[in-house]
């Protein structure tokens, strides 16, 4: 059976796929991961700052982005969110966001849910007399959380958001939904184009996995080390 593969595709397909695809797909990955850490400590904050409006638009957004699946929230942005701007401008004809666009603003805002449990853990993790050692200096709420609780709690929680930011990096073949040429848009193009489906899924899998074992081993070395810190 393996005689009748031609793993040659791959080997011209290299460029491509590594120049074009993983680029792509790394970028994405940096880009949402960011943003997605920026939102989700600022809703961590949100949730745990007791005003109670506050608190519980944040809960809300938290819980319904961990209740959907995230190609649905996909489509649902790069389809309906064109036609809502329009009716919000009272434009006639839809808004065009844009494909990449739209990727990354999803992605960035349903990660930011997640990044928001594991920010809060972080920052539930930090001391209380941490906080009244801080108030005891004269510091105000956003001073103690910026100079004393979220520095630490990103130290804590550091493991964890890189392992959430390695599912991200899985998730981003998800844009093939939206025509965008990630790594796994890339090889299904290039086996589309060659009619070599097997060869070049089983490379895109391979890849995969180098990359996301690679990344955990490390992800498992900092924790450990995160550990002796504490």
């Amino acid at each position: 059976m393996l005689s009748n593969f031609d793993f040659s595709v791959i080997l011209t397909a290299l460029p491509y796929l590594f120049g074009t695809g993983m680029v792509f797909t790394l970028s994405l990955t940096a880009m949402a991961a960011a943003g997605g850490v920026v939102l989700g400590t600022l809703l961590a904050m949100a949730r745990l700052s007791g005003i109670p409006g506050v608190w519980h638009l944040a809960k809300g957004y938290v819980e319904l982005c961990r209740s959907l699946p995230l190609v649905l929230v996909i489509f649902w942005f790069y389809f309906l969110v064109p036609y809502i701007g329009a009716y919000v401008v009272g434009s006639t004809t839809p808004i065009q966001v844009g494909a990449f666009p739209s990727a990354l603003i999803t992605f960035t805002a349903f990660e930011a849910a997640y990044f928001a449990e594991i920010m809060r853990a972080g920052i539930q993790s930090v001391p209380k007399g941490q906080t009244g050692a801080a108030q005891a200096l004269g510091m105000n709420y956003w001073q103690t959380m910026s100079n004393v609780v979220l520095p630490q709690a990103f130290r804590n929680m550091l493991p964890l958001l890189l392992t959430q930011t390695i599912v991200l990096f899985q998730d981003t073949s998800l844009v093939y939904v939206l025509s965008l040429t990630d790594f796994m848009g890339a090889a299904s193009k290039v086996a589309q184009r060659d009619g070599r489906l097997v060869e070049m899924y089983i490379f895109a899998a391979l890849v995969y996995f180098a990359i996301c074992f690679a990344a955990s081993f490390l992800v498992r070395r900092l924790q450990r080390r995160v550990a002796i810190i504490r």
